[in-house]
């Protein structure tokens, strides 16, 4: 049995440090900052509880004390289910795995409606606890992890490939963290809201050459509640809801790096998950209205729009540069503000993409609205787009 998926709720909170420091007086608990999104996210969707059969959480980070954190949550709202609970783990896939498992309980019947969500803790962790776990999750801990080899070290040496290969300029690379402060400015849940100039990036301090402090993702705290539901749930509501109109995944069968050569930059899984995204949905990279990619740097941005076909390979940098991927261009891409500005609470970044997809497609994005938005995508990564999950979503009136 497979029945249509739409998304009729949704709910998140301001992204940035909501985490307290384990010496603090008062703690913030993560259930205390969930629930009331989830009672936020089905009042939007106008279904009451009863009718929620499947719960799919993004793992929580290893920082959050509670375990069994998606049945303590069934505890906590007094949700029985029908369908299914689970809390699933993909490194920075995690929200969009989520999302995706949500999706299949709907499509297979178990449930009529589902929520998709989870809490992102991070931000009072010890850095260099929080370093070594990022670490030994994304890298080989026989061989990248003894000499400190961080995840923006491989964007890093992207960028250098990139800026090699085609002629692209670090002004063109910092104009993507310019565009995205920009339309973060418009968004309410973003964690920095303040405008960000040229000069600006290019003259902060290194982070790893050639990526500078605001061409790399703040660490940060999140949370988000998606309500998902066969369309005919979503029909009877009569009113504007996203659909899910196409989904599409590779992994190149590699832990993060390969070892084998390949072209490091031409993100060829997200170009397969891409492909396959698009033949689901029955269209073109160049039938959408916009893209709200997963994108760490500057660089995977301008590389992750070149896989999904939405710019010419080696032309990202500079389309960015020329305002092809703002907001009013050709092909907005990350109108939430991104990773970069937006905020990036890692296993819950892939739930605010398909947050700020629905905002856009139910013309709820205030300032930041992308004009008749009708068909948006959505992608998230693991490792070095080593895999690619994508997302197709269309408008429904």
């Amino acid at each position: 049995m497979t029945r249509r998926v739409a998304i009729i709720g949704a709910a998140a909170s301001p992204n940035g440090k909501l985490q307290t420091p384990q010496d603090a007086p008062l703690q913030t608990l993560e259930h205390e900052i969930l629930a009331p999104l989830v009672i936020e996210a089905m009042a939007v969707a106008g279904v009451p509880k009863e009718e929620v059969g499947a719960l799919v959480f993004a793992m929580c980070r290893p920082y959050t004390l509670q375990k069994y954190f998606a049945t303590f949550m069934a505890n906590y709202l007094r949700l029985p289910l029908k369908g299914s609970i689970m809390e699933v783990l993909g490194n920075g896939m995690t929200g969009g795995m989520a999302f995706d498992q949500a999706i299949n309980a709907v499509a297979l019947g178990h449930a009529d409606v589902a929520l998709a969500l989870g809490i992102n803790m991070e931000s009072q962790a010890a850095s260099a606890e929080h370093a070594m776990s990022t670490m030994r999750a994304t890298g080989d801990v026989d061989f990248h992890t003894i000499f400190g080899f961080t995840p923006i070290a491989w964007y890093a040496m992207d960028a250098v490939r990139y800026m090699h290969d085609f002629g692209a300029t670090r002004a063109q690379l910092a104009s993507v963290a310019v565009k995205n402060r920009r339309h973060a400015c418009l968004n309410p849940i973003a964690q920095f809201r303040k405008p960000l100039s040229l000069e600006e990036v290019l003259s902060a301090r290194p982070i790893v050459e050639p990526l500078g402090l605001f061409e790399v993702p703040p660490r940060g705290d999140g949370a988000v509640c998606l309500v998902v539901c066969a369309e005919e749930v979503a029909k009877a509501r009569g009113t504007p809801y996203a659909l899910v109109r196409g989904r599409g995944f590779f992994h190149d069968g590699t832990h993060q790096l390969s070892d084998v050569p390949n072209d490091m930059i031409a993100f060829s899984a997200a170009h397969r998950a891409a492909t396959a995204a698009y033949g689901a949905a029955g269209i073109g990279p160049g039938d959408l209205d916009l893209a709200e990619l997963y994108a760490p740097c500057t660089i995977v941005e301008v590389l992750a729009s070149e896989a999904l076909g939405l710019t010419p390979r080696g032309r990202g940098a500079a389309e960015a540069q020329a305002g092809e991927t703002s907001l009013g261009g050709r092909i907005p891409i990350c109108t939430s503000g991104g990773c970069l500005s937006r905020g990036h609470p890692a296993y819950v970044t892939g739930l605010l993409t398909i947050y700020e997809l629905w905002e856009q497609l139910t013309h709820r994005a205030g300032e930041r609205q992308v004009a008749n938005a009708r068909l948006g995508a959505g992608s998230c990564e693991l490792g070095n787009y080593n895999a690619a999950l994508i997302h197709i979503l269309e408008a429904v009136a």
